[in-house]
């Protein structure tokens, strides 16, 4: 999906709809702030910015403090959340100073809901009822964005941001759009499935290649935090520029392995011909590791992100998966018994069929083949969409196809050092 925005001025309101609005403005400040300070922890390993959690212990407090519609209240808690990530992003990738989130009560995010889009005007959720404003749009709009997305059915408005600047408001609407990739085409080619991980193997693909090494990248991690605690212990302003120029360099670092991981995924899916990558759904990644470092966080958003630009400067589409079951199920086509006993550590021993894998590499097949199935469950994809194996292929229906050359047979490859 294409996300792009655009400003426009709203006309001036009658005095009871801009006290309504400087309320509701207030409000919006206050629940995030809550959410904000309950997430909060002046050690960044213990910063909590996930929205379930967020949400399961702030929501029914701040809907019972505030006169917030629920749409906004969870606006409000969302908006804490990615000011409490991009906190511990600032001090685990970059290795910088971080403070608590203050909200200053100048913004109020509005989604499809608590906003309707009309051509001339908008109405806006307050606390209480709505209001309504009239658009001022510029005299030309030749070569603005009004031109480009405004007027142009191509793009949806489908929610908003509200600014308040000297007494004026703006709002700041998203537009959207389905991107102009074949996606018929691709689904119905061939599918790599990647598993990413946090210890051993950083990601494992359904072709059998193993790359990268999380453990590694932990214990750099970890190294580099060992010596940057020794420095903030002399307090000194020289060990302060040795601290920051080592998050520099850190930074640089860790960004350029999960780069090379990126390319190397990609680089198999070529090598395999395939139209498209599987992995696993970023949300739930984070969600089932969100009691680990946060640095493992960030590098699985960050290894996501740089598959997906890659991918698509070589025309390959990056699609997620929930991932529930695929380190449980069996990946042999005759088979699929799925129970939890099946993994033990690296190893996969199928109770049922007796198939024995890597449990990565079982995985892999998995999320591949959930890629696959969505496809065909949806009537997008055709029976002969397939996902690509070490010894082959497997379409839809199961049935398996043996490789023909010999970049599709042998032993499962493993990354050099990267």
């Amino acid at each position: 999906m294409l996300n792009r925005n655009c400003e426009v001025k709203l006309t001036a309101l009658e005095p009871e709809e801009q006290d309504l609005l400087d309320e509701t403005f207030e409000q919006f400040r206050r629940a995030a702030q809550y959410a904000a300070d309950y997430g909060w922890c002046d050690n960044p390993a213990n910063i909590i910015d996930s929205n379930s959690k967020l949400h399961d212990a702030t929501y029914e407090d701040v809907r019972d403090q505030t006169d917030l519609t629920a749409n906004h209240v969870q606006a409000a808690r969302s908006l804490a959340a990615e000011a409490l990530d991009s906190c511990t992003e600032l001090y685990f990738e970059e290795g910088q100073s971080i403070s608590k989130p203050t909200f200053r009560g100048s913004v109020v995010v509005y989604d499809g809901r608590t906003v309707t889009f009309n051509d001339d005007h908008c109405t806006l959720s307050t606390t209480d009822g709505r209001v309504s404003a009239e658009y001022v749009f510029p005299e030309d709009t030749t070569d603005t964005p009004f031109e480009t997305y405004w007027t142009n059915p191509e793009w949806e408005r489908n929610s908003a941001t509200l600014h308040k600047r000297d007494g004026t408001h703006y709002l700041h609407v998203n537009f959207q759009k389905e991107p102009e990739t074949d996606v018929s085409a691709v689904e119905n080619g061939t599918v790599l499935g990647v598993d990413f991980n946090v210890d051993g193997y950083l990601a494992v693909t359904s072709t059998g290649a193993f790359l990268g090494n999380a453990d590694y990248l932990n214990h750099k991690r970890d190294e580099y935090e060992r010596k940057r605690g020794n420095l903030q212990e002399t307090g000194t302003r020289p060990a302060h520029l040795t601290i920051q120029s080592m998050g520099d360099r850190f930074s640089s670092w860790s960004e350029d392995y999960l780069h090379r991981v990126a390319l190397a995924i990609v680089l198999e899916a070529r090598r395999y011909d395939c139209d498209a990558i599987a992995v696993e759904n970023l949300k739930q990644i984070r969600e089932r590791i969100s009691n680990g470092k946060k640095f493992q966080q960030w590098a699985f958003k960050k290894l996501q992100a740089l598959l997906g630009y890659k991918a698509e400067n070589h025309g390959i589409l990056v699609d997620e998966v929930k991932p529930q079951y695929t380190s449980q199920r069996c990946s042999h086509t005759e088979c699929g018994f799925t129970h939890e006993d099946n993994r033990d550590g690296d190893k996969f021993e199928c109770l049922n069929c007796g198939k024995e894998l890597h449990s990565d590499y079982n995985a892999a097949r998995n999320i591949g083949w959930n890629l696959v199935q969505n496809w065909l469950k949806s009537g997008s994809g055709r029976a002969d969409c397939q996902v690509a194996l070490k010894s082959g292929t497997v379409n839809g229906n199961g049935d398996f196809t043996p490789a023909t050359s010999c970049g599709q047979t042998g032993s499962p490859l493993t990354s050099p050092p990267l």
